[in-house]
C-alpha cells in the first residue's frame, strides 16, 4: 500500500490572503499537512517559527542581515501581540491566516490552519504554508522580472518549504496533551 506524503503541494486556496500574490504577477506556492488534531492558528505559527529548522533561518537572519529574533517574538508574533518577527512585518492577518512580507518587500510568507471534520478521519487539521515572490524591475529594460537568482533556487525553495511544514507538524504532534 503506497504511503501518503506527510506534506504535499496544492494550488493556493481560494479566499484566501495569498490568493492576490497567486492571481497577480509573480510566483506563489503553497503546501498543506494534515493532522489528527484540533489545531489553532495561534499554535500553528508558534510551532512553524520556533523549530529546530526555522532556528536556523532565524540564526542565518541574524548573522547575515542584522534581524534577530526569538521564540518569546514568535509566541507574541502567534498572539497577535506583534506586528514583525526577524526578517518579517504582519502585512495582513485573519483569526486563521498570517501574511507577512519580508523587510524587501519581494516575498510573502502565509500560514493558515483549516478544521476540517468528517466521518471516516473525525476532527483534524489541514496546516497551510505557501509563499509568493513579487518580480523586481529590471535596470537595464524597466521590466518586470523574477531575476537568475529566483529560478536557481525554486528547487531548494521547494524542498525547504515541505521541511519547515514536516518540521512543524512534527512539533505540533509531539508536544504533550493537557494534563501530561
Amino acid at each position: 500500500m503506497p504511503t501518503v506524503p506527510v506534506v504535499e503541494r496544492c494550488d493556493v486556496p481560494e479566499r484566501v490572503l495569498l490568493r492576490k500574490y497567486r492571481d497577480g504577477i509573480g510566483y506563489a506556492d503553497c503546501y498543506f499537512s494534515d493532522v489528527p488534531d484540533s489545531i489553532s492558528q495561534r499554535t500553528f505559527v508558534e510551532a512553524f517559527y520556533t523549530t529546530a529548522l526555522f532556528k536556523l533561518e532565524r540564526a542565518v537572519l541574524r548573522w547575515f542581515a542584522g534581524r534577530p529574533s526569538t521564540d518569546v517574538e514568535a509566541r507574541e508574533l502567534a498572539a497577535g501581540d506583534r506586528q514583525s518577527f526577524a526578517a518579517w512585518r504582519v502585512e495582513d492577518r485573519t483569526a486563521d491566516e498570517l501574511l507577512v512580507a519580508d523587510f524587501t518587500g519581494r516575498t510573502r510568507s502565509w500560514l493558515m490552519a483549516s478544521p476540517i471534520s468528517d466521518a471516516a478521519n473525525g476532527m483534524r487539521t489541514r496546516l497551510y504554508f505557501g509563499s509568493a515572490v513579487v518580480p523586481r524591475p529590471d535596470v537595464a529594460t524597466g521590466k518586470r522580472t523574477m531575476g537568475f537568482a529566483f529560478h536557481a533556487l525554486l528547487g531548494f525553495h521547494a524542498a525547504y518549504s515541505r521541511a519547515l511544514l514536516r518540521a512543524a507538524r512534527s512539533r505540533l504532534l509531539a508536544k504533550p496533551g493537557p494534563g501530561a
